[in-house]
């Protein structure tokens, strides 16, 4: 049921896999969700109890219907960055407090000190956010524990050897659902504004370690084959931009032979362990296997 007493909150990005946990958690705990959907037809997929407003962040004024009357916003940059201003501006209009999807551009670690095309953006939207003196909270994820699906699965699902650059870079996987569980959490309660929170998983984990938690979950030993950084970009080609493979194989090369940046962020905010990777590849363990849809 939700409660009489909160303010909507509006969720950008709401069909994208961390928008999607968000609202499932916002309603968990009775806060009153708006989705912000680009087509109609994506808004079909979200859940029952969620008012959905059809908007475009590359067209700030499409916002107004569902901002007005919200009290906070979850911010998750999916658009070209021209409109990124006007966008922000327009949330401090109307809501008291945007919580922000970031990146951890000032992480002390090699893993995340490569340059970012991402990042770069994501640094040029804080400032913004800044500048308007709304109460604010940037999120920055680590490594997902969800990129293993898009990574490997094609792989692992036909049975084949998963072939990968760097298998001995080591990340701290984290679970999709921690990083929804905290911005929920900030959306809603007070006591977060200005807090900047670089949330990982609990174990520094290689690449190639993590393909093996992975075969545990599936009760099966999976090969891991090393692939040189050239037949990394060859494969990527037509998946993925030049800038964003180079910066993952200098981010991994950089992590090669230390442990990866660890923060105990989830459990400080939500008082709860965070999930391990061993629990996400438990719990996703059907995405890997040959009838899961690819």
């Amino acid at each position: 049921m939700n409660r009489p007493d909160l303010p909507p909150v509006l969720v950008t990005g709401a069909t994208g896999r961390i928008g999607r946990l968000v609202i499932d958690r916002l309603l968990a705990e009775g806060v009153p969700v708006r989705a912000l959907a680009r087509r109609p037809e994506a808004a079909v997929t979200l859940p029952a109890g969620v008012e959905t407003f059809i908007g475009d962040l590359t067209v700030p004024e499409s916002l107004d219907p569902a901002l007005n009357g919200a009290g906070a916003a979850f911010l998750v940059w999916t658009a070209p960055p021209q409109t990124a201003a006007a966008v922000v501006e327009r949330l401090a209009a109307h809501v008291r407090r945007i919580v922000f999807l970031s990146s951890p551009l000032r992480t002390p670690h090699p893993f995340f000190q490569q340059a970012n095309p991402v990042a770069a953006l994501h640094a040029e939207i804080e400032r913004h956010i800044a500048a308007t003196g709304v109460e604010s909270t940037i999120i920055r994820p680590g490594m997902f524990a969800s990129n293993s699906l898009a990574w490997w699965a094609s792989a692992i699902r036909p049975g084949r050897a998963v072939r990968w650059p760097y298998g001995a870079a080591a990340t701290a996987p984290v679970d999709d659902r921690d990083v929804a569980a905290v911005a929920a959490l900030t959306l809603h309660q007070d006591g977060y504004a200005g807090a900047d929170f670089v949330l990982t998983g609990p174990e520094s984990l290689t690449q190639a370690e993590q393909v093996g938690v992975i075969g545990d979950a599936l009760g099966r030993r999976i090969a891991f084959e090393e692939m040189t950084p050239d037949e990394f970009r060859n494969l990527s080609q037509d998946t993925a931009p030049s800038a964003a493979v180079e910066m993952l194989l200098a981010a991994w090369n950089a992590a090669v032979g230390q442990p990866a940046y660890v923060t105990t962020t989830v459990a400080d905010v939500l008082g709860t362990a965070p999930r391990t990777f061993r629990q996400w590849a438990a719990d996703h363990a059907e995405a890997f296997t040959p009838d899961s849809e690819g």
